[in-house]
Parts: C-alpha cells; sequence; structure tokens
C-alpha cells in the first residue's frame, strides 16, 4: 500500500476510540429495579434454568448471536506468522462485517499458542460462550487437524473461513464462467497453483461440484503434485497426478489447454506467456492478494478473451469471503445447526452464482457481462435473505438443524427487512407474495 493509504488506515484504526469494535449493551439498566433483574439477584433465575437444561442457554444469554472469530496469528492476510497481537485487527474487521451484514455479534480472541492440540484443547473450553466459531488466519496444515478435531468435539458451527469462505465464492465464479462458456464442469481442465489451506478447500469443493479429480494439477513451492514425491501431507496426497506425470512439469506446460487457472499462491506467479495455450475463454483466478498472480491488464493482452477474478476490490470479479461467512453463519444460528456441512455450503455457492447471473443477464441481452460479473457486489441486499433461505433449508434437508424453520417464506421476508436496515436503507414491510416475486425473477 502507498504512504497515504496507510497513514490513512492507521489513523482510521486510532480515532476516537481506538480499533473498530465495542460492547454494547442490549438490555438497559437505568433503575434499581432494572439491575435487579440484570444482575443480582434476577440473574439467578436465568442461572437456574440454564442449569437445569443447557439448551437454555440460547433463550437467556447472547449466545444463539454470538460468534467467536478465533485466531493465533499464523497465517495472517500476505504476511504469514506475525502472532495474535498483530492479528487483532484482522479479528476486529471480521467482527465489523459480521454485524454490518449479517447482525451477528462477534467476540474476537487471539491466542498465544502454536501447538495444534494445545490450540484445540483451549479452544475447546471456551466453547461454550458461543453459538458458533469462526477460525482464522490459522496456517496449513495445522488448521485442518484444528478445524477435524473442533468439528468432532463441539456441536456448534465450526467453519475455517480461509478455506471454506474462499471455496464457496470460487465455485460460484466457476459456476457462472461454465454458464458463460457453455462448458461442462465434468470436462474442464484445472490447474491450481498453491496448494494451502484455501487451495485445498476451493479443490475439494469443485470436485464436489463434479469436476474431475484426474483433471485437477495442482502445484505448490516445490512443483507439481505427483505420486512419485514423497513429502505430500495427506491433503496435498489427494490431488497428486499420477507418477507417469513427470514432477518436472512446468505450470505453463500444465496450463496447456487447461480452462481454469486457481491462483491461492503469491504474487506475479504466473507471467503472461503461461497462459498462451489456454483453451479459448478461459477462466484465470488470481486470487494472490494484495498482488495477484498476474494483473488482470496483463493477462487481457496476453489473452484477451480471458475472464479474469482477483481478490481486489479495484477489479471486476472480486473473490471476497464476505460473500459467503456472514450468511452462512446467519442460518446455521437460526436452525441452531450442530454443524456446516458441505450441503450447506454448496447450496450458497449455487445461491452467490444465480444471483449475479439473474442481474447481469437482465443488462445485457445473452448474459455476455456476466464476464465482468461472476459474483454478485458485496453490498447487494439480495445477498442475506436468498443465501441464509437457502443455507437454512440446506442445513434441514440434511439433518444438521436442531430449530427447524416453521415459514421459510416468513424467515426470508424478514432477512430482507434486516438486509434494508443493516444498508440503512429504508424499512418496507415486506410481503410473502413480494418475495416470491423476487424468487421468480431471479
Amino acid at each position: 500500500m502507498d504512504a497515504v493509504f496507510k497513514a490513512s488506515a492507521l489513523a482510521f484504526h486510532e480515532q476516537g476510540r481506538p480499533g473498530k469494535i465495542a460492547v454494547v449493551a442490549t438490555k438497559s439498566v437505568q433503575s434499581k429495579e432494572d439491575l435487579a433483574l440484570a444482575y443480582s439477584p434476577g440473574v439467578g433465575a436465568a442461572c437456574e434454568a440454564i442449569h437445569a437444561d443447557v439448551e437454555n442457554s440460547y433463550r437467556y444469554t447472547a449466545k444463539a448471536n454470538l460468534v467467536g472469530v478465533i485466531s493465533n496469528g499464523t497465517a495472517v492476510l500476505g504476511y504469514g506468522n506475525i502472532g495474535p497481537h498483530a492479528a487483532k485487527p484482522v479479528m476486529e474487521g471480521k467482527g465489523i462485517l459480521f454485524k454490518r451484514f449479517a447482525d451477528i455479534d462477534v467476540f474476537d480472541i487471539e491466542i498465544d499458542e502454536n501447538d495444534p492440540d494445545r490450540l484445540i484443547e483451549t479452544i475447546t473450553r471456551i466453547a461454550p460462550t458461543f453459538g458458533g466459531i469462526n477460525l482464522e488466519d490459522i496456517k496449513a496444515p495445522e488448521c485442518f487437524h484444528i478445524e477435524r478435531a473442533l468439528r468432532a468435539q463441539l456441536s456448534i458451527p465450526v467453519f475455517h473461513d480461509d478455506q471454506h469462505g474462499t471455496a464457496v465464492v470460487v465455485t460460484a465464479a466457476v459456476i457462472n464462467a461454465l454458464r458463460l462458456t457453455k462448458r461442462a464442469i465434468g470436462e474442464i481442465r484445472l490447474v491450481c497453483n498453491g496448494a494451502g489451506a484455501a487451495a485445498i478447500a476451493c479443490l475439494d469443493m469443485l470436485v464436489v461440484q463434479g469436476v474431475a479429480r484426474e483433471n485437477i494439477w495442482v502445484f505448490d513451492s516445490k512443483g507439481l503434485l505427483s505420486a512419485s514425491r514423497f513429502d505430500l501431507s495427506e491433503e496435498k496426497a489427494r490431488y497428486a497426478q499420477n507418477s507417469d506425470q513427470p514432477s518436472s512439469m512446468t505450470l505453463k506446460q500444465a496450463l496447456q489447454d487447461a480452462d481454469v487457472f486457481l491462483g491461492v499462491s503469491k504474487a506475479n506467479a504466473l507471467q503472461p506467456d503461461d497462459i498462451v495455450g489456454m483453451h479459448p475463454q478461459p477462466l484465470i483466478m488470481a486470487l494472490a492478494n494484495p498482488i495477484p498472480e498476474i494483473m488482470p491488464q496483463l493477462a487481457r493482452a496476453a489473452r484477451p478473451d480471458a475472464i479474469v477474478c482477483t481478490g481486489r476490490s479495484d477489479f471486476p470479479n472480486q473473490v471476497n469471503n464476505v460473500l459467503c461467512f456472514p450468511y452462512v453463519f446467519r442460518a446455521a444460528l437460526d436452525v441452531r445447526a450442530s454443524t456446516i456441512n458441505t450441503a450447506m455450503l454448496s447450496a450458497a455457492a449455487r445461491t452467490i452464482a444465480d444471483l449475479a447471473y439473474s442481474a447481469s443477464s437482465q443488462v445485457t441481452p445473452g448474459g455476455r457481462a456476466l464476464a465482468d460479473y461472476l459474483i454478485p457486489d458485496v453490498f447487494d441486499q439480495r445477498l442475506l435473505p436468498q443465501i441464509a433461505t437457502a443455507v437454512a433449508s440446506a442445513a434441514m434437508d440434511s439433518g444438521v438443524a436442531r430449530l427447524p424453520l416453521q415459514d421459510s417464506l416468513a424467515y426470508t421476508c424478514a432477512l430482507t427487512d434486516l438486509a434494508r436496515r443493516l444498508a440503512g436503507t429504508p424499512v418496507q414491510k415486506v410481503t410473502n407474495d413480494a418475495v416470491l416475486m423476487m424468487v421468480n425473477e431471479d
């Protein structure tokens, strides 16, 4: 970032009360009567009710709308292992996004612990505080073990956004790129540069959608993931090509006739000449931040027919996790899901794709505007009601919802009103007929 922007960012974080979040009381305490209800002796009634049935914690505490955003600071943005103190601004920022886009409250928890098993133990011990846990900026491969263990031990949703949030939005972009170019997902050839947490999660999600595992070529810092290598983690080994594929294969060679490049690696890892031999209308997803694997203008100069995504807000097709995690958690909390499963994530991906496709197809005949609109704008007010409803339905259908919705249409109406209120736009009473009309239009 340039010096002017950096100074502005520091001033933003420092001005007024330092930081970006605060704890706000939801009950008024203006009298002795209020105090008696809020604390002693009134608080005892809530304690007794919860002791009798722990599920009452969702009725009488903030747990039902509270997510723990938890990190040890070992993989923060593009900075790497900068520790829990330096990770805190990111976790506070995550809290703002949860509140702004889904009205979810957050406690950010930065833990000074690099040992994965001790980190698991710490998170497990504090889990009763929360209705869900969002893991953030924890390095691979430890993050895989940590998430699996917590999912097994806890009965609340556990979600590693660096993995699954990225995977959902990437999948939505791929779905729309294939719609635009009229390709079948089972026939595409995909080359991925990067084999960390986000990359593996993206590939796992795309395989669930129908990408053939044998058509995926993955490169890490040592080269092609090949069965002839003996240094691969369990996660990387799933994407190792057969031993007859030379481990010396270059990224450029692998990209010959490829349909999709997925970059989850580092700046300038992809050269213009590397993509010249790709299939017509290639999808190039250069997601390294802040500098992508290849800048969009360079990609289009080499391949004018390319469809390009980055992680940056100053280019079209930004792959931004905020399109996913607030709405997935909104639904998971509202139906009191015991976990966030693949069915819920797939529902989120398909809904995100459909929202962009429907809007774009109304702009340009044939949907050609979709090339620069594979993914909805983050401020699209349809995101909250439609994604959360789809995810809640998937949770109910897959059997992980412990508090199923009684009326899905009424839920969509309520979330439509909430989205408008969060955006600061006038709230009009949304009727079931109005929601049905919006759904039919989409």
